[in-house]
């Protein structure tokens, strides 16, 4: 059965009449669900059997994603999480005492405190800069030049979508690098290397609607010259494998990879690569560019009616600076957790993170379910 915008059939296990949650956490679909149980049952039935097409597997998903971002296959990285492949990375650059980080005040915590310890541990200048009323861009211009600027592509409680190719532009013109955080734009929001990122990581358990535990790790070809991981297990090594099949090959003084693959320092559960191998090709079916539409259809709906229910919506004007997220305040006297779970209560699933109702519809959404909605808040404020 193929994705179809608006239709949620691969969902049948689905509780919730409409689910807004997303930018949370993504229900498996069918497909993806049995990708995932096929990869655990071929480990039932072969055990160490199943470990060469598990490889095969890898690499196949390794340079679709590639080919999908725009990069190269040995660009692309598989770390076991967001914040995981934050924290290698940030390791791994060669920092000089005095380098300066700018990191944007609002960000989700992954994307700072990894900034952070770095900036302690090795004697860096860390500057938290605000978004201000133009996203972030007169303020970084302040601060730069800087070794790093790392943002999030999408700011996860209200929706922004950060000008990242115009930070790219003036991070480069300024001698530095660009990190971006791609967790709530990658799978709804187009997204590719071209707009000037030198490092990317995502987490696949939102947009990306694959498993936890995984996350999608990017660096461009010239800042994966230049790093040097401060941490190694035994397949980050060149020649990792060889000792398991022929004699006389254990060593350890093989270098670490200069490829991204690096970061999958050890053994990792098989089943979230054969599941994202899956989301992924759901997603590509329709076409990032189309579910973009498909999600702005959706929230063009159902924000003039909240608005009109007494919300204040932090969408912006500019469509050019929207995402999957649709991010209010809620009507004065409203309390956030007694919203949340009304709507839960009538079946409408949201997040509410820091004092915003974020509204995160994915493909699977509908529009009719902008009444659905309605009729929950209807109900839950009386």
């Amino acid at each position: 059965m193929p994705a179809v915008l608006g239709q949620r059939d691969l969902f049948p296990a689905l509780e919730a009449a409409a689910y807004l949650n997303h930018a949370a956490v993504s229900p498996l679909s069918t497909p993806v669900r049995e990708a995932a149980l096929l990869a655990i049952d071929d480990n039932a039935r072969r055990g160490v059997g199943a470990f060469p097409d598990a490889v095969d597997q890898r690499n196949r998903l390794r340079a679709s994603l590639a080919a999908w971002l725009g990069a190269e296959p040995a660009d692309i990285g598989f770390p076991p999480g967001t914040t995981r492949g934050i924290l290698d990375i940030a390791l791994a650059i060669p920092w000089k005492r005095g380098d300066r980080i700018v990191v944007f005040d609002g960000e989700f915590p992954s994307n700072v405190l990894p900034w952070m310890q770095v900036a302690e541990r090795f004697g860096l200048e860390l500057v938290l800069a605000p978004l201000g009323k133009d996203a972030g861009v007169s303020a970084l211009r302040e601060a730069l030049p800087a070794r790093l600027v790392a943002v999030s592509t999408v700011q996860f409680s209200s929706g922004l979508r950060m000008p990242v190719e115009e930070m790219a532009a003036m991070t480069h013109a300024a001698g530095g690098e660009l990190f971006v955080d791609a967790i709530q734009a990658l799978g709804v929001v187009p997204v590719h290397v071209g707009q000037g990122f030198d490092y990317l990581v995502a987490g696949t358990h939102k947009w990306l609607m694959g498993m936890d535990g995984l996350a999608v790790a990017y660096a461009s070809p010239a800042a994966r010259d230049v790093l040097r991981p401060l941490t190694a297990g035994w397949l980050s090594k060149e020649h990792a494998l060889g000792f398991l099949f022929e004699p006389d090959l254990l060593r350890y003084d093989h270098p670490v990879k200069r490829s991204l693959d690096w970061m999958e320092a050890g053994v990792q559960t098989t089943a979230p690569f054969y599941a994202l191998e899956k989301s992924v090709e759901l997603i590509r079916s329709i076409g990032v560019d189309a579910i973009f539409a498909h999600v702005q259809r959706w929230h063009d709906a159902a924000e003039p009616g909240l608005v009109e229910r007494g919300f204040t919506s932090v969408r912006a004007i500019d469509p050019e600076m929207r995402s999957g997220s649709l991010c209010l305040h809620p009507p004065a006297g409203v309390a956030l957790p007694a919203l949340s779970a009304g709507l839960a209560a009538h079946g409408v699933s949201v997040s509410t993170p820091d004092g915003h109702l974020r509204l995160a519809p994915h493909w699977p959404n509908s529009l009719s379910e902008v009444d659905t909605l309605f009729a929950a808040v209807d109900a839950v404020l009386g």
